[in-house]
């Protein structure tokens, strides 16, 4: 980057990464690749944390259940309601919305990991054959056991994405001065010029 002045729409997030690659000693794409992994590490041990401490406790279960019969008794009462309600009473709170999205999504998740490892208590699929996400989660009662504790996993997770976020970023100097550098350097070795 010479000194003329860069335009265009990442502009200011390119500088800022130079900025921070600069300030901490690591070359920018090293520092890109740290924050990848540690941001995935972070997400798959605490699903699989959270999912053991689930089971052990029996708290899945019990938590996903009361997040679908909150959302059941919701639905029946504003279907026998013939009196219009206030807007905040009609809806449901942003944090039961966000919930409910996740227990959606995590029962999603849960299928087809648990179709293609046959874990969760569902089948192995066989090679090639496709499964109907849709209507598998329509199905009634399927989220007991570990399919509950693999949704409370995944949405205690999605939870913790901006703690995750920063954890990623705060570590990732490190982490790229302590493991990918020294790899790079490792496999990058071979191919060099000796002088």
């Amino acid at each position: 980057m010479t000194g003329r002045r860069q335009s265009g729409r990442f502009a200011v997030y390119r500088q800022t990464l130079a900025a921070i690659s600069a300030r901490t000693g690591t070359p920018l794409p090293s520092l890109i690749l740290s924050f990848g992994i540690l941001h995935e590490l972070s997400a798959i041990v605490p699903v699989v944390g959270i999912f053991y401490g689930a089971k052990t406790l029996g708290v899945g279960e019990r938590v996903v259940s009361a997040i679908i019969e909150d959302e059941q008794i919701r639905s029946s009462d504003t279907e026998g309601a013939s009196v219009s309600r206030s807007h905040g009473h009609d809806q449901l709170s942003w944090a039961k919305q966000k919930m409910k999205t996740w227990v959606e999504e995590g029962d999603q998740w849960a299928i087809r990991i648990g179709r293609r490892y046959g874990v969760f208590g569902y089948e192995k699929r066989a090679p090639g054959a496709v499964d109907d996400v849709e209507e598998m989660a329509r199905a009634s009662g399927h989220i007991a056991g570990d399919v509950a504790n693999a949704v409370f996993a995944y949405g205690v997770t999605k939870a913790l994405l901006p703690v995750r976020i920063g954890l990623s970023v705060y570590l990732s100097p490190m982490f790229s001065r302590s493991v990918v550098e020294p790899i790079r350097r490792i496999v990058i070795q071979p191919f060099r010029r000796n002088t």
